[in-house]
């Protein structure tokens, strides 16, 4: 755990960077293993595909599709109760998503010429779930809904296979939940390959989303342009304003909760007050031997946990909109107020009561949020994701021809003759 004292003029753009970078965990190495998986199951298919998921997950699959009775029998399994909780955190997800629905448009904007836009769902998406230390159901309807929502056709769900060939039934039970068409039992950067390029059993898709390892984020760069990607996603992060009106024991109770999730996670605590910080540094500890995932926590607070102490809560929001965090609790007093002053985050948590769980699996705006400082050039996944805008236009004869000389002069200083002739065409008949 880091302390900074930000001097009374403030720290820079590079400043934070150097203060919190991580790195991607990625390296030459993963990307050549991930180039040679790549191109391998490009080329080989099934067969390749089947080979690495024996590799890597320890199971030889006939078939790499999940069938109905695998998702009843996990339905079956992870019961009434939390598939009512799965219904009703889907309800909220959904009901939020679909206030970003848009709608094709087109309107006369000068006498004889029509613009708009028209909205078209991608044809076809991936959506990669992890396994490994944890299940991620929470990420199917995050990633699946807004997909459902925006009229996606197809959705598929890649996800690891266990050794006896299972994929996690609450996995299962919340693509069922979520609206997936499909689930296969095919993870990392294979995962990634049978999505992008297809197999013979495996439909390509155009656009692949989802969080993931550094293979996993590393085959995504190099597929991008074949599919589109929502994001590189790095490890997780939360950012805390507070002062002395907090409450350090909720406070470090959130830093801890966001340091479980991977040992590369990073929490950030901005306050005016070095006697509160004190308070929650002392609660760090003490919760930390409570929790089942103390080692990674612990790694994740020892390497990333990094304290800024400022002036007053007009320099904490200046740190924090510079460190542009993946999420952002204000327990400032009058928190919403002062998140009309943030510029720079993945998702704010107004107020003691909001904490950051509550937006991890239940509130309704996604989870799936930029990292590493991207926040302060991209924003959460949305229904907006998998949507394509194309433009729309129409020119009766009256407007042509009053621009038509216009255009034609654009052509020629541009040396692009046959755009031109293209509209002289129409004059000259």
């Amino acid at each position: 755990m880091e302390w900074i004292d930000v001097p009374s003029e403030g720290l820079t753009l590079r400043d934070i960077r150097r203060i919190t970078k991580r790195d991607q965990a990625e390296s030459e190495d993963i990307r050549k293993a991930v180039e040679a998986i790549l191109a391998d199951i490009e080329q080989r298919g099934d067969a390749a595909v089947r080979e690495y998921t024996k590799r890597f997950d320890g199971v030889d699959l006939d078939s790499f599709l999940v069938s109905p009775e695998e998702i009843d029998d996990a339905v079956d399994i992870v019961g009434p109760d939390f598939m009512a909780i799965l219904e009703e955190a889907a309800a909220n997800i959904r009901a939020y998503h679909e206030r970003q629905v848009e709608q094709t448009w087109i309107d006369t904007f000068r006498p004889g010429v029509r613009l708009g836009a028209k909205f078209t769902p991608i044809q076809r998406v991936g959506v990669y779930v992890p396994g490994g230390t944890a299940a991620y159901p929470s990420t199917v309807l995050m990633d699946t809904i807004p997909a459902h929502v925006a009229g996606v056709p197809s959705i598929a769900v890649f996800t690891p296979p266990a050794k006896d060939g299972s994929v996690n039934p609450y996995i299962l039970a919340a693509a069922h939940v979520a609206g997936a068409t499909e689930i296969y039992k095919v993870g990392g950067a294979q995962g990634i390959a049978a999505a992008a390029y297809g197999t013979e059993s495996i439909p390509p898709v155009f656009k692949i989303v989802g969080p993931g390892n550094a293979y996993v984020a590393m085959a995504k760069r190099l597929v991008f342009g074949t599919v589109g990607i929502d994001m590189i996603a790095g490890p997780s992060e939360v950012g805390v304003l507070a002062d002395h009106d907090a409450n350090p024991v909720w406070v470090a109770a959130d830093l801890l909760a966001q340091a479980e999730h991977d040992r590369r996670a990073a929490v950030f605590l901005v306050t005016p007050s070095a006697a509160f910080a004190g308070e929650v540094e002392a609660e760090v500890r003490r919760q930390l031997e409570e929790l089942p995932r103390k080692d990674i926590a612990a790694e994740s607070i020892e390497k990333h946990a990094k304290f800024f102490i400022v002036k007053d809560k007009d320099q904490a929001v200046d740190i924090m909109n510079l460190i542009a965090p993946e999420h952002l609790e204000i327990a400032f007093s009058d928190a919403e107020t002062w998140a009309k002053k943030i510029v720079n985050a993945g998702a704010i948590f107004m107020g003691p009561y909001t904490t950051e769980p509550l937006g991890d699996y239940f509130a309704g705006p996604n989870h799936t949020l930029p990292t590493m400082g991207t926040a302060a050039f991209s924003s959460p996944l949305g229904v907006y994701d998998f949507v394509k805008r194309s433009s729309l236009l129409e020119y009766d004869k009256d407007a042509f021809t009053a621009v038509a000389d216009k255009v034609m002069r654009f052509a020629n200083v541009e040396g692009l003759q046959a755009h031109g002739l293209a509209v002289r065409r129409r004059i000259d008949e």
